[in-house]
Parts: structure tokens; sequence; C-alpha cells
């Protein structure tokens, strides 16, 4: 096993520096340090990459198509870089664990807060980060370890060792503007909705919900004409709310419909998964068995 090389680490951070500051003399102000060494370490990451990184001219110093195309990467591994000190500071100050939560927006408002407090009180030196996905994110990320839990709409087998446990469901509903014919209803025949414009969440967002939805169209007789596909369910309320179709929503996000959408319950019960928790059985992670033990007991 090759040892971690720090020096090319350091060397990274200059280059990065330089391609953001487009000057030695500011890059180098920026890294404490003097130009002269600076630019020496930028001729010694070159000669190691075998790249020209840079074009010096009396313009000042621009990125060379080598330099361009690694940028993304480096960029990234900078961020990663600053995750992992982070996390180290976390640890040296005694934390007791870290544990990495991607949800959607849904689950970051009703699930998650709910299971950080009980975390929180079990593991009081515990470090969570949170940060918000699509569901279509979380196998990825937790097959990559960027995440140990995602909350996600996912139902059935998904592979890849990833397992599933769905939490919450919600009966299908219909948001519709105020004043639309089908508004007066108690309850909406989905093959009513044949001939209207459907907002729904994007396919590449949410691949199993979207394709649930369309079949259950086509089950009931029509194929969806789906106007618009945009990222969340607080999207399609808010698409209705100005007049651009339909939405097939769960229930419950009556909550959020504004004065002008209602949102109607299906004549047809049709129960959609709205949240699961999902996680890699290859990685443990004592904390994400905790967290599921407490889902469970929640879930019952």
């Amino acid at each position: 096993m090759s040892t971690i090389d720090y020096r090319l680490i350091r060397q990274l951070w200059m280059f990065l520096a330089v391609a953001e500051e487009q000057n030695f003399g500011r890059a180098a102000a920026r890294l404490a340090m003097s130009q002269p060494p600076l630019t020496e370490q930028i001729k010694v990451l070159e000669h190691s990459l075998g790249l020209r990184l840079f074009e010096r001219s009396r313009r000042g110093t621009q990125l060379s198509p080598a330099g361009a195309a690694i940028l993304p990467a480096v960029r990234q591994f900078a961020l990663q870089v600053e995750q992992l000190e982070r996390v180290v500071r976390e640890v040296a100050a005694g934390q007791s664990g870290v544990l990495h939560v991607g949800a959607i927006t849904s689950a970051m408002l009703e699930t998650v807060p709910r299971l950080l407090e009980h975390l929180k009180q079990t593991h009081p030196k515990l470090t969570v980060f949170v940060r918000e996905i699509d569901s279509v994110d979380a196998i990825a990320n937790l097959e990559a370890g960027e995440l140990d839990l995602a909350f996600a709409r996912l139902d059935g087998e998904v592979g890849h060792g990833i397992s599933v446990l769905p939490l919450t469901e919600d009966r299908l509903a219909v948001a519709l503007p105020a004043g639309h014919a089908l508004a007066g209803q108690a309850r909406v025949r989905l093959k009513s909705l044949a001939n209207e414009p459907l907002v729904m969440s994007a396919r590449q967002v949410s691949p199993v919900y979207f394709d649930l939805l369309t079949h259950t169209c086509r089950a009931h007789g029509f194929a969806p004409r789906v106007l618009h596909e945009v990222r969340s369910v607080g999207s399609q309320i808010a698409y209705v709310g100005c007049g651009q179709g339909v939405a097939l929503v769960p229930a419950s996000m009556r909550r959020l419909a504004p004065a002008n959408v209602v949102v109607r319950p299906l004549f047809e019960k049709i129960m959609v998964v709205t949240a699961a928790a999902v996680w890699n059985a290859k990685r443990h992670h004592p904390m994400v068995d905790e967290a599921l033990a407490w889902l469970r007991s929640a879930r019952k």
C-alpha cells in the first residue's frame, strides 16, 4: 500500500489558489507564502503530472487546457479534504462518532428531525451531517460511502446490497386549482384526469415514484399528459397554484396548499410510499443500526 503524498496534496491546494486568483502574487498572499516558492512548487507539480497547467503572459496567468480539465476534480478533492478536516476536529474534540445523512426535503421536515433528537439524547457526543438529496442520488451515495443513511422515496428491492425500510405511506390525492371543475368533488376519480395536464415529480429525481404514478394512470385507462416535471412535491403544489396543471400528490400535502389550491383524495384507494430509510448493508455503522431500531419502533 502506498503512503499518502502530503506534498502532492499541498501542491494541489496551491494549484487551486493560482487557478482561482489567476495571479501568482495574489495566490501567494492567499496562501500566506512568498511568490517564488509558490512558482517553484507549481513547476514541480507540472513536472510530476507531465502537464502544463498554466499559460503565463503579460496579460496574466491563465489555465491551460490541461489545467482547466483537472480543475473540477481538484475542487471536489479540496471539498473532501475540508470535510475530512472537519470530522477530524470533531473527533479530536471528544465526539464519539460521525453520521452522514442524506434526505429528500419532505423527510427533512418530518422524519429526520425526530430521529436526530433521539440520537442526540442517547449519544450526545455524536456528530451528524445532514444534506438534501434527490431520491435518485441515494443509492450511488450510499455505495460510494458518502452517506451512511438516506431517506428517499424508494420501495421494493433495489439490489447492490442496498436495503430499504419503508417508513411512511399516504393515500394518493390530486392537487387542483381552487376554481377547477373537479375542485368541488369530495373525491376525484383517477380516470377523470385523463385529459388534464399533469405536474409530476421528475423521473430523474425519483424514478421509482415517477414510474409508479405513470403505471397507475395506464392501469386506469389513460397515458398521463405530463406538462411539467419538477423536483419536489412542494414544487408540484406551487405549479398548480400558478395554473400550470394538476398534480398527483400524497394526501398529507394538503397542509402545504395555499388558498388557491385544493387537495382532494382520489376515489380509488392508492397508497404510495412517501419516505423510506435506505442504507448500505455491506457497510456496518453502529449508529445506523441504532437509527434503524428507533425508526422501526416509531413506525410501529
